[in-house]
């Protein structure tokens, strides 16, 4: 049985970041915060988020931190599990939002938004997963990546299903186009 348990009246934080610089960013879908979104028990909290991801059908999950460097995903959306500690998160380059982050919360990028964490504090860990379970690729905003990784963000599909919640999750309805 899982040690998590998922507040259904989360505040959902939401950010629309567009293109800056060679970061694509992404102009049509919001990056959302879903903050103290998961109340879980520390010992299990990794095992029990990437289970609770792989079982709204997000998957390839990892567990670390985030990069202190900007990077960004084009072959795929991506979700963070706060499971342990905070940081402040810089999401759309070095001009983005910075937004401090913390256990719980569950953080959800779309195709080609930026981040890099600027400071991290007791012991930051996360859980990553993608939507099916892709794969990712990385990009670092430089000038030659930019038009091919718009090309495969505008050919992504929007997620099934919401990581936290599932089919009827929030994320579906602030990702409609």
């Amino acid at each position: 049985m899982m040690n998590v348990e998922a507040i259904q009246h989360v505040n959902i934080l939401r950010h629309l970041i567009t293109t800056s610089g060679n970061f694509p960013n992404n102009a049509l879908l919001p990056l959302l915060v879903y903050q103290k979104a998961l109340h879980i028990e520390p010992r299990s909290a990794a095992k029990t988020v990437k289970l609770l991801f792989r079982n709204n059908g997000w998957g390839n999950a990892w567990e670390n931190g985030i990069h202190d460097y900007d990077h960004y995903h084009s072959t795929t959306h991506e979700v963070l599990g706060i499971t342990a500690g905070s940081a402040r998160v810089q999401f759309g380059g070095p001009s983005g939002v910075a937004l401090l982050i913390n256990t719980g919360d569950v953080v959800i990028l779309p195709a080609g938004v930026a981040h890099k964490a600027l400071d991290v504090y007791d012991d930051f860990s996360c859980i990553g997963a993608y939507p099916a379970g892709h794969n990712y690729d990385m990009n670092y905003g430089h000038v030659d990546e930019f038009e091919k990784a718009m090309k495969r963000i505008k050919s992504l599909p929007l997620p099934e299903t919401d990581p936290v919640y599932g089919t009827g999750g929030p994320l579906i309805s602030n990702w409609l186009h």
